[in-house]
């Protein structure tokens, strides 16, 4: 598990192609590594990754699986890309994020770069199937990093998130332009309970449910917005 507070920036040093994989040797920040060992996992840009040799200095291995390369930006990385890392979160550690598997749902666009004062803004256009888990002041985790979604438009499909000069600093987001491919996780709990609305809407209306659907898109709403989680409130 991780927690979706990214602990630096690492990049990528060599890459060798094997039979039906792909081998990264990462150069980390200093100490990152320390008592880093084989099967150990780090979060690459939100991929859980297992450590296949360490050293020589702060750098590790790790193999990556085709289909992997395939559902993620890793299939893109060239020698010199720069990653956000985590180290697996310790038993009893703080969470700073919220909890993440490191298993990537899917990818999205930049669409738009907004600079007010002290912040970074990034939209991102989100495939229709996965924006029905996406709510404003919910968690979302992109390349690794545990955001807090600022606006959702689910009929127009996207998200935006602020970044503060602090995140910026410690991540890679400061880098990227309008067109680059970012790894989402979606969070968990929000998934579950979005799934089980619909499939219990779905069971007792039956018939009925396209009904609901065009009733509710005509007033501007979605079952997906009945089904939002209740959300603490921000102070």
């Amino acid at each position: 598990m991780f927690t979706g507070i990214v602990q630096g920036v690492a990049h990528v040093a060599r890459i060798t192609d094997k039979p039906g994989l792909r081998s990264f040797a990462l150069g980390f920040p200093e100490g990152f590594a320390q008592g880093l060992e084989v099967g150990a996992s780090v979060a690459c840009d939100g991929v859980c990754l297992t450590v296949t040799a360490v050293g020589p200095g702060d750098t590790a291995e790790f193999d990556v699986m085709q289909q992997s390369l395939a559902l993620t930006t890793l299939g893109d990385l060239v020698e010199g890309s720069l990653l956000n890392v985590e180290r697996a979160a310790r038993d009893g550690a703080e969470i700073g994020g919220h909890p993440l598997s490191g298993h990537v749902d899917f990818t999205a666009q930049v669409a738009e770069i907004r600079q007010p004062e002290n912040n970074r803004v990034l939209r991102f256009a989100v495939p229709q199937r996965w924006v029905r888990y996406v709510f404003a002041k919910g968690y979302i985790a992109v390349n690794g990093a545990s955001l807090t979604v600022a606006e959702c438009n689910r009929q127009e499909g996207w998200f935006e998130v602020w970044l503060i000069p602090e995140t910026l600093r410690m991540t890679t987001f400061g880098q990227k332009q309008v067109g680059d491919a970012l790894n989402i996780e979606i969070e968990r709990a929000t998934q579950v309970f979005v799934d089980t609305v619909r499939d219990a809407l779905d069971e007792r209306l039956g018939p009925l449910m396209p009904a609901l659907e065009a009733l509710l898109k005509a007033q501007g709403s979605s079952v997906d917005e009945l089904a939002q989680p209740l959300l603490p409130r921000q102070g």
